[in-house]
């Protein structure tokens, strides 16, 4: 998932970084680089936790959405990419039936981008679920 993070540099202090879609994750670093590492880890860490209590992966919005803030205004914006499908535990083998067609196409597609049919597969779910959230 690709979350809009917006980078604070204030005089005497490291960067800070706030996530404004995952409500109370924020990080910092000495460089933007560094920042933008250890809020990556933070988003982890939050979602992580989430996953673990049940509760709904929240949803990246645009930078558009987060402009008129004014908690926001003269910070600089990033996005960072998330992978869920490394987050929340064991791994366990399972059994799917596909039509030839689509198990293909996958295979076609995961080569390409020298990705995993399981992985490719667990990001699709996990996509779907959070686009798709139960009531």
């Amino acid at each position: 998932m690709h979350y809009p993070v917006v980078i604070h540099k204030d005089p005497d202090s490291d960067y800070g970084v706030t996530v404004p879609d995952v409500l109370g994750c924020f990080s910092a670093g000495e460089t933007i680089e560094e920042a933008l590492v250890y809020v990556c880890e933070a988003i982890e860490c939050h979602i992580e936790g989430l996953l673990i209590s049940e509760e709904e992966i929240p949803l990246p919005t645009s930078i558009e959405n987060h402009l008129k803030n004014p908690d926001y205004s003269d910070g600089l914006w990033a996005i960072v990419d998330i992978d869920l499908t490394k987050l929340s535990g064991d791994v366990r083998r399972i059994n799917v039936t596909m039509p030839e067609r689509i198990l293909n196409k996958l295979d076609r597609y995961v080569m390409a981008r020298g990705a995993t049919r399981s992985g490719i597969l667990a990001a699709a779910a996990l996509d779907y679920m959070v686009t798709h959230p139960t009531s």
